[in-house]
């Protein structure tokens, strides 16, 4: 029991920020020239304001080309403005559909985020390169370092002269901030921290958070604060733990033998403990229109859940976070 009420103690300290998310860092329904736009929150020290949902760009690039335009239309008419991309994603071709039927004609109404995984300076450039040209803009809108696995990786990222083209691609004015990802290890995350303690170039930090995270190797219980500390923005991914809290009949290129819906919660208590976080943007991935649709009408329905109702569904899923199988993408490598 004393071990329950440490957690939950921690679980409020890393949460108590989530009232500046549902009110300073939230704005009521806005419209443009496409329609009503979803609940924008603060992007920590930015001041942009971003819908609290995004389109997932993973998806864009490999499911079918038509399916990857509905995707793109149905978060337009759904009033997502946050769009996420990587050069990674199926080889640049989620970059290419965005240049193809995002950003000819709505780019003024989108905030745009791509990614590098590149480990040496050379490569990040070429790689920022391909991106402007395959996006079919003048300037990236948010820029990341992409996919640090351990604190090796970013010690050696870093030596290789990473941070360097990323501040110079800020000063030519190709990007307009910068952040960095990862979804294996919260420590890696931690060592970038320390390593821009005095730089602070950082805006953004990107990681998994649902509500299995909380229970084993835990970003939002080893990063999220620091970050917070930071005034940087969180972008969480992996919400729904990369497919695993489906069961086959419901996502037809996933192959899970334990999910953990509907066995245990609905994907609305999983995302709406999301969105109960500190948390800036959701982003989701979704390879057709009808789950894009859906996960609209969850960030419209959503209302922040008390502390007690988000530790109730953490208890609910420890058991199966503990095993470590639903986020497998998690490396103990410290």
């Amino acid at each position: 029991m004393s071990d329950r009420r440490t957690f939950l103690k921690s679980l409020a300290g890393a949460t108590a920020g989530i009232s500046l998310a549902n009110t300073t860092f939230a704005r009521e329904l806005t419209s443009d020239r496409l329609g009503e736009v979803l609940p924008k929150r603060k992007l920590g020290r930015t001041g942009e304001y971003v819908t609290m949902l995004g389109t997932g760009g993973y998806h864009v690039g490999w499911t079918t080309e038509r399916d990857a335009q509905e995707v793109i239309e149905a978060a337009l008419e759904g009033g997502v403005r946050f769009f996420d991309t990587a050069e990674s994603y199926s080889q640049g071709i989620s970059e290419e559909r965005y240049g193809k039927y995002l950003t000819p004609k709505y780019r003024d109404l989108v905030f745009l985020m791509t990614k590098s995984t590149g480990k040496n300076a050379k490569t990040v450039q070429e790689h920022l390169e391909g991106s402007l040209r395959r996006l079919k803009v003048d300037q990236i809108d948010l820029y990341q370092v992409h996919s640090i696995v351990t604190p090796q990786d970013v010690d050696n990222r870093i030596a290789e002269g990473v941070l360097d083209v990323l501040l110079k691609a800020k000063q030519q004015g190709k990007v307009k901030y910068l952040g960095f990802t990862g979804h294996q290890n919260p420590f890696a995350h931690t060592r970038m921290l320390e390593h821009t303690k005095e730089s602070d170039i950082f805006d953004t930090v990107l990681m998994p958070v649902n509500v299995l995270d909380a229970s084993y190797f835990s970003f939002k219980e080893n990063v999220m604060q620091k970050a917070l500390d930071r005034n940087m923005g969180i972008l969480s991914i992996k919400s729904l733990a990369d497919g695993r809290f489906f069961a086959k009949k419901e996502k037809a290129n996933w192959t899970s033998e334990d999910p953990l819906i509907p066995n245990y919660l609905s994907i609305k208590e999983a995302l709406h403990f999301v969105w109960s976080l500190p948390v800036t943007v959701l982003i989701s991935g979704n390879e057709n229109a009808t789950f894009m649709r859906e996960k609209v009408a969850l960030a419209r329905s959503f209302a922040k859940l008390s502390e007690e109702q988000k530790m109730a569904l953490i208890d609910k899923v420890r058991d199966i976070a503990l095993t470590g199988k639903l986020e497998y993408f998690k490396k103990q490598e410290v």
